[in-house]
Order: C-alpha cells, then sequence, then structure tokens
C-alpha cells in the first residue's frame, strides 16, 4: 500500500522564511512530511516528481482578480470567465485567488451580490477561490449584512472605491463601510484616487481635444492618488485605527504616506502590482491605439517610480504583491478595448477605454525573473502575506505538515530554460494580448500542485487540472501582524473619545 499520494524529491524549498533542501510527502491533500532532500526518493507513493535542485514554494495566492464581472464603466466587459482566469492562474504558479463579488448601486444587498457571484464560480474554477465583497451602495440593509458576511459567508473582506462615478463613495460612506467592517472584523481594502479630481482633469483634458490613451495617464495624475491615501488613512485614524489596506498602490508619494503611517502604528496595510514594477507611462504613449493595451489606473508611472515601488516590495511597506487581473480583449470594438474608437475618435477618448491589464499568469515569473527581491521575500509577498493578511493561513500560503494543503509550484532549476522571450501564445488567459510581450524570462513554473493534485505540467500536457477542480475558501479573519488583537486592545470606537 502507498504510504504517499505524491512525494516531490531534490528540490530546494523555499518559504517566507527558510531556503533548505527538503523532499516534500503530501497525503489526503495535505503536506505530510519534510525530510532531507533525497531521502524520499524510494518512499512508497503514487507518484514521485523529481524537483531536480529547482525551487519548490508555496503556490502562488493572488488576491486581486477580476474576473466576470458586470460592465460598470460603459460597454468594456471581462475578457475572463472563472474557467478561463483561474486556468491561466495555474499555469502560471497560482493555486488560491481571491476575486471580487460586485454590488452595484442599484443593489441594496452584499448577500445578494455574493449570490450572484458564487453562481458564475460554482463548478468552474480550476483553482480554490474566495471573494471579497465590493460595496458599491451601503445603505443601512448593506451594512446590516456584515455580520453574516464574514460569521456564516467566510467572505472577511471588502473593497470601496473613492473613484468612478458608478462605484464612489463619498467621504460620510467610506466612514460607515469603516465602522460596520471594524465591528465585523472585516478588512477594507480602498482604491484610494480623487474622484472629484479625476473628473476635473477629465474635462479639462478634452476641452483642450486631448483623447490618446497616453492622456489617461495625465487624468490621473499621481497626486490624485495621493491625496486619496492620505485621506483613506486620515479616515481610518478616525473610526479609532480600523485595519485598511490600500490597494494597487503606484507612486512614491503614497508610498511615503502608507509607510509613516505604519511606522506610527496604525494598521495600515498596502498592495502593489507587477505593472507598476514593469511598465511605464511611455507604454501608453504608443502610436495610434496601442498605448491603450497598458491603461489601467492608477496608470504606470515613470522609471523612477518604479525603483520606489521596489523598495517598498523590499522593505515591508507593501505587504503583498497581486496582479490586479483585470483583462480586456484588445482587438474588440464590442466589449474590449476598441469598443471607445469611432470615426470621430480615430485614437478613441481615453476616458472611455476599459481599464485593466490582464496579469494572473505573468505575476510570478515575471517578478521572479526580474531577481529585485530575495527568494523568501518572493514568497512572503507572493503567497505566505496573503494567506495572512486574507484569513487563509496555515492551510494557504505555508508547508506545515498535518495543517497546510499540499498547494505548491516547482520550478525548474535555475539556467535549465536558459532565456526566453513572453509571448501572449504562450498564456492561458482569455484576452488577446499581454502588456509584457517580448520581457525576458528565465524560469516558468514547471508543475503547478493544488491540494496534492498535479494541475499544470509544463512539460507533459501543460494545464492537466479539471475545471471545477477548485474550492470556495470560506475564511478568517486576518492573522497578518496580529492585527485584530491590535484592535481589540485598542477598544471599541468611542465618540468619548474623540
Amino acid at each position: 500500500m502507498d504510504e504517499y499520494d505524491l512525494v516531490v524529491t531534490n528540490g530546494v524549498c523555499v518559504t517566507a522564511v527558510d531556503v533548505a533542501p527538503l523532499d516534500i510527502a503530501i497525503k489526503d491533500e495535505k503536506i505530510a512530511l519534510l525530510a532531507p532532500s533525497g531521502s524520499l526518493s524510494n518512499a512508497r507513493t503514487k507518484r514521485l516528481i523529481d524537483a531536480e535542485n529547482g525551487y519548490v514554494m508555496p503556490g502562488g495566492i493572488d488576491c486581486h482578480v477580476h474576473l466576470q464581472e458586470p460592465s460598470m464603466f460603459g460597454t468594456g466587459s471581462s475578457a475572463d470567465t472563472y474557467e478561463t482566469g483561474t486556468r491561466s492562474a495555474i499555469a502560471g504558479g497560482t493555486t488560491t485567488i481571491v476575486a471580487f463579488a460586485p454590488q452595484q448601486k442599484s443593489l441594496d444587498s452584499v448577500l445578494e451580490a455574493l449570490a450572484n457571484t458564487h453562481a458564475l464560480a460554482r463548478g468552474n474554477s480550476y483553482c480554490d477561490y474566495g471573494f471579497h465583497l465590493l460595496v458599491a451602495n451601503p445603505c443601512e440593509k448593506a451594512l446590516s449584512e456584515f455580520e453574516q458576511l464574514a460569521s456564516a459567508e467566510g467572505v472577511t473582506s471588502l473593497k470601496i472605491y473613492m473613484t468612478y462615478e458608478a462605484l464612489q463613495l463619498r467621504d460620510n460612506e467610506i466612514l460607515s463601510v469603516l465602522l460596520a467592517a471594524r465591528r465585523n472584523r472585516i478588512l477594507t481594502m480602498i482604491h484610494a484616487e480623487n474622484g472629484d479630481m479625476l473628473a476635473w482633469l477629465i474635462e479639462k483634458l478634452e476641452a483642450a481635444e486631448l483623447f490618446a490613451p497616453k492622456y489617461h495617464g495625465h487624468s490621473h495624475a499621481p497626486v490624485l492618488e495621493a491625496e486619496a491615501t492620505n485621506r483613506a488613512i486620515a479616515l481610518s485614524r478616525l473610526v479609532a485605527d480600523t485595519p485598511i489596506l490600500v490597494v494597487h498602490v503606484s507612486e512614491p508619494e503614497a508610498t511615503r504616506r502608507i509607510r509613516e503611517a505604519q511606522t506610527s502604528g496604525q494598521p495600515v496595510f498596502a498592495e502593489t502590482c507587477p505593472q507598476y514594477l514593469f511598465l511605464t507611462r511611455e507604454d501608453m504613449d504608443q502610436p495610434g491605439f496601442e498605448g491603450a493595451k497598458c491603461v489601467c489606473a492608477p496608470p504606470p508611472r515613470s522609471a523612477e517610480d518604479q525603483e520606489v515601488i521596489w523598495k517598498g516590495l523590499r522593505n515591508g511597506t507593501f505587504a503583498v504583491l497581486s496582479s490586479d487581473h483585470c483583462p480586456f480583449r484588445f482587438d474588440d470594438a464590442v466589449k474590449g478595448k476598441k469598443t471607445c474608437l469611432s470615426d470621430e475618435y480615430p485614437v478613441g477618448q481615453f476616458r472611455h477605454i476599459p481599464n485593466g491589464v490582464p496579469g494572473i499568469e505573468t505575476r510570478l515569473a515575471l517578478t521572479f525573473a526580474a531577481g529585485g527581491m530575495g527568494l523568501t521575500k518572493f514568497v512572503e509577498v507572493t503567497s505566505t502575506s496573503a494567506a495572512k493578511l486574507y484569513g487563509m493561513y496555515p492551510r494557504k500560503g505555508a508547508v506545515i505538515p498535518g495543517v497546510s494543503d499540499a498547494d505548491l509550484v516547482v520550478w525548474y532549476a535555475e539556467g535549465k530554460l536558459g532565456e526566453f522571450r513572453l509571448t501572449n501564445d504562450m498564456l492561458h488567459h482569455d484576452s488577446d494580448y499581454t502588456p509584457y510581450e517580448g520581457r525576458i524570462l528565465r524560469n516558468w513554473p514547471r508543475y503547478t500542485i493544488l491540494r496534492g493534485k498535479v494541475v499544470w505540467d509544463r512539460d507533459a500536457g501543460g494545464v492537466v487540472g479539471d475545471k471545477g477542480y477548485g474550492q470556495f475558501l470560506k475564511r478568517q479573519e486576518s492573522s497578518l501582524d496580529e492585527v485584530w488583537d491590535t484592535v481589540e486592545r485598542e477598544g471599541a470606537f468611542d465618540l468619548e473619545k474623540l
């Protein structure tokens, strides 16, 4: 009788804290045993994988993913379904995603929004998944449902916007969300850009007949992000230091303000994304409409700004590196980037370009190839901290025997693949382009293992997992930096203490 279901031997195991040559044994979907390298090469197992001295890490966790969301910004809609998006995830080494369950302003219930999203994902996912609730209408009914959202539904994070007419909340609404989230130990994610400043800049740019894709970057000037980030931190401070996460941070001033808040002891977390490490505003300034391929919000900044973002990843300002995967087909005039083209506007109107870029499959390989951080930090920001921040640790993001799900990514040994160029035809999303076309890579996940099952085998079949194998994850409260213990010590929000 086989002792194990799967053994990975002769690998170099990398976690958020250690690098060591270890064999890993898997049984009943869990990590069963860690042993010295090579010691399990003759173990009784249903399958043996020789890692050939490649790195073996916890599976990637991507907690900022947009899939199959209703159109909220005009006519564009996501290129990826839960099937195609999660297929792309496992091909890039990601074993868990957290996507969004969007509540539209016309809907007074967050639970109904959650049910609608469950219906789209159920039975269609290649990887494990959870949901953030995207709150656009924080009415009394919606806020009253936060308790059930966290305690019964396992949704312990939500997202709000400080911009975009279809989603923007005013400061008083944000305060109400923060207070209800605090009472139910729900982490609040914030898209921090000043929506009123954005609307004003768009009006001025259009009055000057500046419509090309590059002017998207002008309309989303860095000060919009810096101001809104500072305001988000202030609103959090007002509600007794309610924990927040500022998403997709792109520019230095916002980064500095977040670091200041963290140093002062505020429970302020931050996320950044590959587009702010590898793209610049020059990528939006391309002939014709080509620059639209890199239009996202916040937009890519300067090469100098990239260095600040890299530093923030290394020094802990940014807890997580997520993809903000929000794909649209480029050559699509019905639902894609080209919906804004017309005879009157042959290079489109930047304000109507669907915002977002694909990146769920390239997140790990691009960052790994760049060598901008150490191995343990790479695992920390791409897997382990996400698991802690979003209430999945140590089931996810770790390799603890008897506790952690057997979610692993096995890389090729260094130098085995040589250098190669990234092309869109390598990828498994349903977008017709990647903004990283032609980038030089040096490695790619050889195997992706989800709960003990090989779901990606680059050398023998590619995607070998099954649609529907992915499970919904009911998440616990955040455990990163013992954030809710800190809040408990601070006590409840008290008007008398203001």
